[in-house]
């Protein structure tokens, strides 16, 4: 029979716990493979892997393909034998390199008994399931291998038939069962590998920075002097911002507080990373150093974020084909909050945070124009300063924010929201200087905006105003027409500015597309607005059948009504060469597409 005993946590961990206020709590990790390790090394198609080299420098490398590669072999043993980069795979090399092939290589390099440091992620994207493991190798070696695929499909151009096979022996001293947060799913086929090394070198080639720049997830490996940690990172497409040739970041979200591999990096500021690119088998490594950014670190570099690691590079390979399996992206985790740009890539909280709000918005009248658009007007007192087009940051954090929480199935993306929103001001500033009211105008599209729809205008309620900001400004050339691209509330930067603006079927065109379900919001857009009548085309989508009284008030106003999607012929029917728009993401990139050679001009509110 066998008994885990206790682990304390390291020097490291403790100090990213006082320093976080994670309340005292005992470490999971148990000191042997656990029958939950043992079934998931059975089942899972996929082992990231990591280890040190020559330099004590860590790599990471992700091995596998499909289930069964790897097994337990009793007394904590467990075997792995699978198809690999025997060329440009770090870790591999540091295993194994320098060996003749089919030669066994003992685990311990300076002939001491003691097996080389390594830790793995036994993991399931489909299933979403994970099992750290951590120990000591015991031997190795790499062969040839005549491989035969039933299907020929997972052939790869080029790779050859006889292909190099690793079988690796190790000892299993830690083990630890992980949540599936953050786990974007994929189905993952076997592939031969055809290596090919395109850069390597203490900088990021362009072809890294492509796959890094994609990448929704990564795996990592950090050291100290008694144990190493392999796990995983994931996230929207796009989540980890690179910084420099040299240098990229990513968030740490809100995960399960033990803080193993930051403990690590604590004690230990190397790192090894590996990026797969899943659709190709082209795959990015990387070793180098971190620095963990906490609170108004993070939020300087990173708007948004409360904890994020900024990595040093050390040295990168670009490998292209070097991965034995492919994967087909399935459903990314609930989890996943939006991509957070840098402050140098114009995140606009980087002009609002910092500072604390000495300002509160006072909610004195609320509209609800269709079942989830409604027009809410804001009081401040000792006004505000804005020009036409700018938004207003609020902070909800303080009736929103209802602390940590490690996993939240019915509202996932809340665990890494700070409640800052910003909306368009979709009322035209009078000609004073000092506006002591404005409006916005929204849809009711998650937590924030829902909250928002539900507070009772007589009751007084208050949010802090962090700020005014945006340079959205619509401008009409001398005896040119000037369209407009508006996508349901995308209408709101050209309310703000309509007064200024010369109104007129010649030198104004509006293209509004929107649900039918909106209608209301079209209609209280012309009554308020009369004039824009004979310069709008209106696209609806949706059933007519309880509409028609409405699309013919419309149509008896002057507007153009189509029930049909926006499409590239209407925005070709329009001379113009300078276009603004205001559309969701999917939308936005289709019409900049189809006006290709043309200025566009957008409001982006990817944030």
């Amino acid at each position: 029979m066998s008994f885990s005993m206790a682990m304390p946590f390291n020097e490291g961990e403790e100090w990213m716990h006082k320093v976080l206020h994670v309340p005292d709590h005992d470490n999971p990790t148990s000191t042997m493979l656990t029958p939950q390790a043992s079934f998931m090394l059975q089942r899972a198609p996929l082992l990231a892997i990591g280890t040190l080299d020559s330099q004590n420098r860590p790599w990471s490398t992700l091995w596998g393909g499909q289930p069964g590669f790897a097994q337990p072999l009793g007394g904590g043993i467990i075997g792995a034998r699978t198809i690999v980069d025997g060329v440009n795979d770090p870790v591999v090399q540091a295993l194994v390199g320098g060996h003749e092939k089919g030669e066994m290589v003992r685990g311990d390099p300076n002939g001491d008994g003691v097996g080389r440091l390594f830790a793995g992620l036994t993991i399931d994207l489909m299933s979403r399931r994970r099992v750290k493991i951590a120990g000591r190798v015991v031997a190795g070696s790499v062969g040839d291998v005549e491989v035969e695929f039933e299907d020929e499909s997972e052939r790869v151009d080029g790779a050859p038939e006889t292909q190099e096979q690793i079988q690796l022996v190790t000892k299993i001293e830690q083990s630890l069962g992980n949540c599936p947060k953050y786990l974007n799913q994929y189905e993952i086929q076997p592939a031969l590998v055809a290596s090919k090394l395109v850069s390597q070198s203490p900088s990021l080639s362009a072809g890294a920075k492509t796959i890094i720049s994609k990448a929704d997830m990564f795996f990592l490996s950090s050291a100290t002097d008694e144990d190493m940690d392999t796990n995983h990172r994931g996230g929207p497409p796009g989540f980890v911002r690179i910084l420099s040739d040299t240098e990229i970041v990513y968030p740490e979200y809100s995960g399960n507080r033990l803080y193993q591999t930051l403990g690590n990096f604590q004690m230990n500021p190397k790192v090894g990373m590996v990026f797969p690119d899943y659709e190709t088998g082209d795959v990015v490594y990387l070793t180098g150093r971190t620095e963990i950014l906490i609170k108004n670190q993070a939020a300087t570099l990173l708007p948004g974020s409360n904890l994020a690691i900024k990595i040093m590079i050390d040295e990168a390979r670009h490998v292209e084909s070097g991965l034995p399996f492919r994967g087909t992206r399935k459903i990314p985790s609930p989890y996943n909050p939006l991509v957070r740009t840098l402050a140098s890539e114009g995140n606009f909280k980087s002009s609002v945070l910092g500072t604390p709000s000495h300002k509160h918005a006072t909610l004195i009248k609320k509209t609800k124009i269709s079942p989830k658009v409604s027009r809410f007007t804001f009081a401040v007192s000792g006004g505000v300063n804005y020009t036409p087009g700018q938004w207003a940051a609020f902070d909800f954090s303080k009736d929103m924010d209802i602390g940590y929480s490690h996993m939240r199935d019915d509202d996932p993306k809340s665990l890494n929201d700070d409640f800052v929103r910003t909306f368009t001001i979709s009322s035209p500033p009078s000609s004073e200087g000092t506006q002591h009211e404005f409006d916005i105008t929204i849809r009711e599209v998650g937590p924030v905006t829902k909250y928002l729809s539900q507070q009772n205008d007589r009751a007084g309620f208050e949010v802090p105003l962090l700020g005014i900001g945006g340079e959205f400004k619509i401008e009409q050339a001398d005896g040119k027409l000037t369209p407009f691209v508006a996508g349901g509330v995308g209408i709101t930067p050209l309310l703000g500015q309509l007064p200024g603006l010369d109104v007129s079927a010649e030198r104004l065109r509006l293209l509004w597309t929107t649900k039918l379900a909106d209608v209301d919001l079209v209609l209280d857009t012309l009554q308020r607005f009369p004039g824009l009548a004979k310069c709008t085309q209106v696209f609806f989508t949706g059933s007519t059948t309880r509409h028609d009284a409405k699309l013919s008030q419309l149509r008896d106003q002057g507007v153009k009504v189509e029930t049909r999607r926006l499409e590239k012929e209407d925005l070709d029917a329009v001379n113009a060469d300078t276009w603004y728009l205001c559309t969701g993401k999917p939308l936005r990139a289709a019409v900049i597409s189809w006006l290709d050679g043309k200025k566009v001009v957008f409001e982006d509110f990817d944030y």
